[in-house]
């Protein structure tokens, strides 16, 4: 197995991964970062993205993934293709004691300091259309993608209260919003629910499934089940949107770093700063409320300014232990 030794290790691409590079970079911190499964993150997977600021035209999601790519290189970071498999945190870590890092299963990188950001999944159905019709017509995302199906008839999946913010927040743009819930009743708050059953225009489908979305070039409707009568029906939507949660990707650090309930990975406020010295987190990893671009590439800007106060930290006790 090959090894080495960085300043700054970056588990993680995305809004957050690249924006901590940047920041990393600029700081002389010599930042190495490991794009993960998936290079780039959601936004990836994602077409138009219309409120990133700095585009104001907008912009696809794989080109703004390129752009924030080139800058990080541009000021020298090391960006890999590579997934950390396995990880090893120091509870107190130093020169002596870096944390550690296996990418591959067959290259260790010792870190003085690590960045997290390995975003969060989103779940979906498991329908084969679902995945067929993914950005284009099929979002699960409606703050992200609800405004390009103004005064038009869209349809959402879930109960909680994500979904019930995201069908309130459609409602606002669209002409009518057909609200799918699987059980005989709502998972979500009760102030959630009473904002969502009094909107004129959200119509929610209690015991009801989606058996397939429709559509060859775009979404065209949704042939749902009433799993009471079996009846099935076909709601003529040209937007389906899918919200049921999210998984953050943060399963191989949970043996060191404190998660919460939803496995998001808890960080001191204010901060990016975890429980383990030297390792912070940003990006949707540690955010379950936003879930944003702009928001993952702010955290990602303040993970790196937590890195470098805390390499300049470890750079002082070396001198101090010298003298």
């Amino acid at each position: 197995m090959t090894s080495e030794h960085v300043k700054c290790l970056i588990i993680g691409s995305g809004p957050a991964g690249y924006t901590a590079a940047i920041y990393a970079a600029r700081a002389n911190m010599n930042p190495v970062l490991y794009q993960g499964g998936q290079p780039g993150g959601q936004l990836t997977i994602t077409t138009e993205v219309d409120n990133f600021p700095g585009y104001p035209e907008g912009v696809q999601g794989p080109q703004m993934m390129q752009d924030l790519e080139s800058q990080a290189r541009r000021f020298g970071s090391d960006i890999r293709y590579g997934l950390v498999t396995q990880v090893e945190f120091s509870e107190n870590p130093g020169r002596d004691k870096p944390h550690r890092a296996i990418v591959d299963d067959n290259h260790e990188i010792t870190a003085d300091s690590i960045i997290i950001s390995t975003g969060a999944s989103a779940k979906w159905l498991g329908l084969p259309s679902e995945m067929r019709l993914n950005g284009l017509g099929v979002s699960a995302c409606a703050v992200c993608d609800g405004f390009f199906f103004r005064n038009q008839e869209v349809a959402i999946v879930g109960a909680g209260d994500t979904a019930a913010e995201e069908a309130s927040y459609l409602a606002n743009l669209c002409k009518k919003v057909y609200m799918i819930v699987r059980r005989d009743e709502m998972r979500a708050s009760r102030f959630m629910q009473q904002r969502v059953k009094t909107a004129p225009n959200i119509e929610i489908l209690y015991n009801t499934e989606t058996q397939e979305i429709l559509g060859d070039e775009g979404v065209t409707g949704a042939r749902v089940k009433n799993t009471v009568t079996g009846e099935e029906t076909v709601l003529a939507v040209t937007g389906f949107f899918v919200a049921i949660g999210h998984k953050p990707n943060t399963d191989i650090f949970k043996a060191y770093v404190d998660l919460d309930d939803h496995g998001y990975i808890i960080t001191e406020k204010g901060s990016t700063r975890t429980n383990i010295p030297g390792v912070f987190a940003c990006g949707d990893a540690q955010d379950n409320v936003y879930r944003q671009a702009i928001t993952a590439a702010g955290t990602g800007c303040m993970a790196a300014l937590d890195a470098e106060r805390y390499l300049v930290t470890l750079e002082m006790q070396d001198q101090e232990v010298v003298h």
